[in-house]
C-alpha cells in the first residue's frame, strides 16, 4: 500500500485558493484519495497538496490556473514555519516606536506605552498629536520602526 505525500503545485499567482477550492471539489466528487489543500499566503504561486501519488495527477488534470507539479516530496517539516506564523505581537515591547499600518490612523508613527499579550493589542501615543491620546490597536497594525534600544541619542556639544 502506498501511502500519502506532500506535494508542491505550481499555480497562477493571485488564483491559488481558486485552483485549491476546484482541486478539493474534484476530489470529493470523483472520490480521489486527496486529504488536504494548503494554500500558504507567505508563498505566492504555490499550493500544497496531500495525496496518493496516482490521484494527484486526476485531480489536477484540468483545473485552470494550476501550471504544473514540482518534482519531487515536501516533508511535513519544511512546511512547519508556514503552518503556525509567529504572532507579530512577540515583536513589540513598551517603549518601541512604530508606524500604524492599517486603520484610521494609517501612516502616522507613535510610541508603543503599554503591551496586552493575552488580548495581542498594544496601546500607543502618537506621536504626530499636538495631545497625547492613547490609542489601542491590534498588534498587527503596527510596524517596528525604533526599538528601544536604538533610541538613546547622543549630545553632541560642540
Amino acid at each position: 500500500m502506498v501511502r500519502t505525500a506532500i506535494f508542491t503545485l505550481r499555480t497562477t499567482i493571485g488564483q491559488e485558493r481558486n485552483a485549491a477550492v476546484l482541486i478539493q471539489q474534484k476530489s470529493s466528487l470523483h472520490k480521489l484519495d486527496v486529504k488536504s489543500v494548503l494554500v500558504p499566503d507567505a508563498l505566492r504561486g504555490y499550493l500544497f497538496i496531500e495525496a496518493h501519488p496516482m490521484a494527484i495527477e486526476a485531480a489536477i488534470e484540468g483545473i485552470p490556473h494550476v501550471r504544473s507539479k514540482v518534482v519531487g516530496k515536501v516533508a511535513i517539516k519544511e512546511l512547519d514555519h508556514l503552518l503556525m506564523p509567529k504572532p507579530n505581537i512577540e515583536a513589540v515591547e513598551a517603549g518601541h516606536v512604530v508606524e500604524i499600518i492599517s486603520g484610521p490612523f494609517k501612516g502616522s508613527t507613535a510610541r508603543i506605552s503599554q503591551v496586552n499579550l493575552a488580548r495581542e493589542e498594544v496601546t500607543v501615543e502618537l506621536m504626530d498629536s499636538p495631545v497625547t491620546i492613547p490609542v489601542v490597536l491590534h498588534a498587527d497594525y503596527v510596524r517596528v520602526i525604533r526599538t528601544a534600544d536604538s533610541e538613546t541619542e547622543s549630545d553632541d556639544t560642540f
